[in-house]
Order: structure tokens, then C-alpha cells, then sequence
């Protein structure tokens, strides 16, 4: 049995860990440890003060790199890549996250908030007085005449702010631990650890950007701006045509009636309007164009490019509550604008030579292409090529695959075309019928819909979220299209009665139930109380949903309750589940365990992943790998799931984009 080092440590630098993220801020100059808080097993909590000169003690240095101890910190990337940086050798797989731990069993982020939410006792709770201090002491300060133009507060300077700051440090570690005890029933499996590596090691790696191409944009962004406002003045005569309240007046004046309001949507009903007049739709498109808010991925690539001009911590391992997705961070890839240019390398070279001309006179819309170039602004380090895979419908694949629906398995299995299947089984019109150039091939797109929208029982406002609508459908057919689609596909709407039915029978009776390879189960330990309803995926991974309990929903039916970070509030608070919304969780889990399969067969070819979203893999690739192979990892039987049919689409690019 091993030793467990429990580490907190304060910093500090120059650069905004906000901004800029946790790599970069180590990378600075002026990066360096102030504080170094340790606790060995269950000794008492001790600090080595190296601000003031102190060190690290010999025995603690040797424990760093004793592959016999374990090191635990809250968020322990930081602890690790920070001491490394600061010359103190220490190997990540020795290293234990505790906030992954708490993010594995359904808390949330944060140490104060998990110790909160996990119920600690008061004097085992982070202390709020640390923002303050880490103000004071971590980064750098105004020079005044009253601070005898200093940069940096030291030690010296509020010796009893530092005494403080050195309680702070050192209840860290008690917290830390205490979470650490209670979550210790509920283990990280073996396999999620060597990911969670595997996703550090990615994020320290980090992406290259095309610094030419960000410069150009935000050169280009200026002109544009400046020109757009210049002309809306002209337009339109106002003082500020920026203003919403003053262009809102100045627009019912031209078409004689009141409008809603000026809101993006807003913009985009104006524009369909037959009765604008030209200036005014001229204003709306400056307004509409105006507002785009692309340039902030540029500045936020720019602030949080480092060494090898390289973006680094651009994903969050666990990020996404319960399914254990990732999440993105800093430059939030999650959500970049899709590139729907068939010219990106001339619109790029046009933008890399600030050629602000150029762009408008061949795309127009100025805005709107530095908005479609912001993916391409990531590209391969030198020498290399991007190979960019991604699964095709996996969410589809996985739902069928887990409620054995068999005729959707035999779709992917064979032809694989989806939507134009499920239109067959749901209007009864042979596939064939529905080709291009048919009447039939309209129906394509009511099986689309209905395959994205209704997996997890959704009804008609499901299929306006995903746009039924703007595809032409009208509000009236909806009800049919959802009828026929739980119609086409009796074995998926079972599914949802039976995880509701699962969980809830769990949950009354506190005895696990299986069903369709998934075992619900209730968790608990008598010594701290933790609670859990936990669903056990094909993987060996479990979703945990804390402290369940049965209660009447808004509908007066018998629901799951249970705690979580409220979308919304971002606080801990009670939601309730039912069984399409547990599906969800159930299918997105299982589609990012695939990925995670994926991921660890890319790395034992040795090859490097340089991001990942949703389900979309990016390698910086040397020239001689090709995306078809990668596709065929993909494809790979997964052990866990022999049966369950996986296929990769991919191109190789000298930037990133959406093929």
C-alpha cells in the first residue's frame, strides 16, 4: 500500500490565467511558486514559505518522483504542469485529480462548491478570504508613489495579509483531502485515469495558430467596423446608428408601423420583409453584420497563445456533467462558426495580407467571412498535416444499437442512408421513391428531422428546436411526423419506459436492475452519507446522479430526483429526470466512450491528438498518414460493444475546418 501526498500550491505571473489559461500563465517570465502546502497520508498539513526563502523539504522532493506515492491537488493539471515548470520534477501518472474524482461522481467544479455540495463541515471548507489575497500577492500591482513604484507585492510588504495567505494555502489541502476521503468509495476507474493523462498531455501539447491570418483578421476587423459605421451614418442621418433605441425609431418611421425590437432574430424576420424600403434594409444588414461577434475568438486565441506561438488547455477532461464528455475552454471550440467558403485558401491569403479591398470586393460581407476563416486560423506544426475524423450519426447508431432496434442496425450496416430509411418507414414509401428528382425525396427531410430530434422523447417542440420550421414543415404536421417516427420505431421508445422504469424501481426499492446491458444500482456509504443513483454503460464506466429520491414532477407522475449544477443558476440545486432525458445521458455517455476508444488507439500509433469536439478527432499528423486510416480505427469493433457498428468520415487539410 502506497503513500498519498495531498499538494497545494499558490503562484504567481503576469499573465491573465483567465484569459490566457494555466499553461501560458506558467510559461511566463515572471511565473513562480510563492507557497508550497503538503500533507503526508494523514499527517498534519504542513508549508514550505518559498517566497521567503524557504525550500521544499528534501523527503517531499523525493516523494515527487516515487512512483510508490500518490499525488493528489484539486484540478491537479495545475500542480503538476506548474511545479514541472518551476524545475520540480514530478511524473503526471503518479499524479490523482480530485476535482476529475468529483466530477466523475456527478459534483461539480470547483473546491469550495464541491465541498458545499458533498456537505463538509464548515472548518473543512475552503476559505473564502483567498481572491483578495491571491489579488495582492499573485499578480502584479500598480506602481505608485505610495508603493514606492513597486510591481510586485512581496511578503514584506502586508506581513499579516502573508500569514493569511499562508492559512489559505494550507486549508486547501485539508479540503482537498476531505473530498477526497468521501468520494473514496465511488473509485475513478483505471481507464478513465489514463485518459484523463492522456487529455493533459494533449492540452499541454497544445494547437499552432496561423498568427498572420488572426493579425490580418483583427486589422481587416477594424477598417470593416469603422467603414460599416461610417455608412449606417449616411444611411440613415443618425447620430449613433449603433444605437438600437435610435435605429428602432428611425426604422418605423421608414415603414410606417411598430417593430419588435432590434435582437438578431429580430434582424433576420426584418430582412424578409417584402415592404423595406432599400435604406432601411441597407441599415439592417449593417446592423446585422455589426454584430458579429467572431472577432472575440480571435482575441481569445491571441491572448492565449504561448511558446511555438501554440494554444495550449483547449479542452476540460469530465467537463460536461454526467456523460463525462469534454468540454471546451478558452477559444470554446464547442461552438466556432461553420466555413461554408469553397475558396478558404484565397480568402485566407487575402486576410494575411490585411487586404481588406480584396475581400470585400469578391465576398461582400466582410464580417461574415472573417467569421467562416476563425477555424482555419488553427493549423499543424511544421511539417505536419491536420487528418480530421469524425463519427457519422453516432448518437443514431448508438440509441438503435442499445435498444436493439434492429432495422436501423441494418441501415448502418448496409447502405447506411438513415434519413431517407426512416422517411420510408414512417410514410411507408419504398427507399428507393426517395432519390433526388423525385416528389418523393421531400419526406428526406421530415426522417432527418425526426432521426436528430426525437430520439429521446421529444415531441413537437423538439423538432422546432432542431429547426423543422425554417425546413418548411408547418406547426400542424408535427404531431404526425412524432407519431410516426415512435411508430417506426417501437424498440427506442421502449428503451425510455425501461430506464424510467429501472431508476425508478431502484430508487423505491434500493435493488439493482439491469436492462439492455446497463445495471442501475443505488450507492451509498454509512460513514459520510454520500448517495448515489448510479447507471453502469456497457464501458464499466457508471453516471452517477447524487442524492436521489422519488417525488410527484410538474406532469403528477412519479419521477428520479436528484442534485445538480442548475443550468441556468449554476448553482446545486434539485432537478427531476425521466427516462428520454436519462436515454440522453445514456447515449451521449456510451458515443463519448467510443470517441475515448478511438483516442487510446490513436495513441498507441504513436500519433498526436491535438483537440477533440463532440465527436470529431484533429491530429497533427506527419505526411505520410492518411484520414482513411484513421477512419478505420474508428470503425474497429469495440470489445465492450462487439456489435455496435462505427463508421469514420474524414479529410486531411493544412488548416482546420468543417469538410
Amino acid at each position: 500500500m502506497g503513500h498519498h501526498l495531498s499538494i497545494d500550491i499558490e503562484t504567481k505571473s503576469s499573465v491573465d490565467i483567465g484569459k490566457a489559461g494555466m499553461y501560458k500563465y506558467a510559461q511566463s517570465p515572471d511565473f513562480g511558486v510563492l507557497l508550497f502546502a503538503y500533507k503526508m497520508d494523514d499527517g498534519p498539513v504542513q508549508v514550505a514559505d518559498l517566497a521567503a526563502g524557504e525550500t521544499i523539504p528534501d523527503w517531499v522532493l523525493d516523494e515527487l518522483v516515487d512512483p510508490n506515492t500518490v499525488k493528489h491537488a484539486y484540478n491537479a493539471a495545475f500542480e503538476w504542469y506548474c511545479l514541472n515548470r518551476a524545475g520540480y520534477e514530478t511524473p503526471l501518472e503518479q499524479w490523482r485529480c480530485t476535482m476529475i474524482h468529483g466530477l466523475y461522481c456527478g459534483y461539480t467544479a470547483g473546491l469550495e462548491a464541491t465541498g458545499k455540495a458533498i456537505g463538509l463541515p464548515q472548518d473543512k471548507r475552503k476559505l473564502t478570504t483567498g481572491k483578495a489575497l491571491i489579488r495582492y500577492f499573485c499578480v502584479p500591482c500598480k506602481p505608485t508613489k505610495t508603493n514606492g513604484h513597486r510591481t510586485w507585492n512581496l511578503p514584506k510588504h502586508a506581513p499579516e495579509k502573508w500569514v493569511l495567505f499562508k492559512d489559505y494555502c494550507k486549508q486547501d489541502v485539508v479540503t482537498e483531502y476531505e473530498i477526497l476521503k468521501r468520494l473514496e468509495p465511488y473509485p475513478v476507474p483505471d481507464a478513465e485515469e489514463l485518459l484523463w493523462q492522456m487529455d493533459i498531455r494533449m492540452n499541454a501539447f497544445g494547437v499552432r495558430v496561423d498568427e498572420d491570418l488572426i493579425q490580418g483578421a483583427l486589422a481587416i476587423h477594424e477598417i470593416s467596423n469603422e467603414n460599416l459605421t461610417k455608412e449606417a451614418v449616411d444611411v440613415t442621418g443618425l447620430m449613433n446608428p449603433n444605437s438600437p433605441a435610435q435605429l428602432k425609431a428611425w426604422i418605423e418611421g421608414r415603414i410606417s408601423g411598430e417593430i419588435s425590437g432590434l435582437t438578431k432574430e429580430n434582424v433576420t424576420e426584418l430582412l424578409a420583409r417584402n415592404d423595406m424600403p432599400n435604406d432601411a434594409r441597407r441599415a439592417l444588414e449593417i446592423r446585422q453584420q455589426l454584430g458579429k461577434t467572431s472577432i472575440k475568438k480571435y482575441l481569445a486565441m491571441k491572448a492565449a497563445e504561448g511558446e511555438g506561438g501554440r494554444v495550449c488547455g483547449l479542452t476540460q477532461f469530465y467537463g460536461a456533467n454526467r456523460t463525462g464528455r469534454w468540454a471546451g475552454r478558452l477559444v470554446q471550440m464547442q461552438n466556432l462558426p461553420r466555413n461554408y467558403l469553397k475558396t478558404l485558401d484565397e480568402a485566407r491569403n487575402l486576410v494575411k495580407e490585411k487586404n481588406y479591398e480584396g475581400v470585400r470586393l469578391i465576398y461582400g460581407n466582410v464580417p461574415d467571412i472573417l467569421s467562416q476563416l476563425i477555424r482555419t486560423a488553427f493549423i499543424p506544426s511544421e511539417g505536419r498535416k491536420f487528418v480530421v475524423a469524425d463519427f457519422s450519426a453516432i448518437e443514431a447508431r448508438v440509441i438503435a444499437w442499445l435498444a436493439g432496434e434492429q432495422w436501423v442496425n441494418e441501415v448502418f450496416a448496409t447502405h447506411g442512408k438513415i434519413y431517407e430509411a426512416t422517411a420510408s418507414q414512417m410514410f411507408h414509401v419504398p427507399i428507393e421513391k426517395i432519390a433526388k428528382g423525385n416528389p418523393e425525396y421531400s419526406l428526406r427531410q421530415k426522417g432527418k428531422v425526426a432521426t436528430l430530434a426525437l430520439g429521446y422523447q421529444g415531441g413537437s417542440n423538439a423538432l422546432i428546436a432542431m429547426g423543422a420550421l425554417g425546413m418548411g414543415l408547418t406547426e400542424e404536421e408535427l404531431p404526425d411526423i412524432v407519431q410516426r417516427w415512435r411508430g417506426a420505431n417501437p424498440r427506442i421508445r421502449d428503451l425510455w419506459y425501461a430506464v424510467e422504469g429501472a431508476s425508478i424501481q431502484t430508487v423505491l426499492t434500493a435493488q439493482p436492475h439491469a436492462i439492455n446491458g446497463l445495471v442501475f444500482a443505488l450507492e451509498s456509504d454509512l460513514v459520510y452519507g454520500q448517495h448515489f443513483l448510479t447507471v453502469q454503460l456497457p464501458s464499466g464506466r457508471k453516471l452517477f446522479y447524487p442524492k436521489p429520491f422519488l417525488q410527484e414532477n410538474q406532469f403528477g407522475r412519479a419521477a428520479v430526483h436528484y442534485y445538480t449544477v442548475g443550468q441556468q443558476t449554476r448553482k446545486w440545486e434539485v432537478t427531476s429526470t425521466y427516462g428520454g432525458k436519462m436515454t440522453e445521458n445514456i447515449v451521449q455517455a456510451i458515443a463519448r466512450d467510443c470517441l475515448a476508444e478511438t483516442l487510446r488507439r490513436i495513441e498507441k500509433k504513436g500519433l498526436q491528438v491535438v483537440f477533440h469536439v463532440h465527436d470529431e478527432v484533429i491530429i497533427d499528423a506527419p505526411l505520410d498518414v492518411t484520414a482513411d486510416e484513421i477512419c478505420d480505427l474508428m470503425a474497429e469493433p469495440i470489445p465492450w460493444a462487439p456489435d455496435l457498428l462505427l463508421k469514420g468520415a474524414g479529410f486531411e487539410s493544412n488548416y482546420y475546418m468543417k469538410d
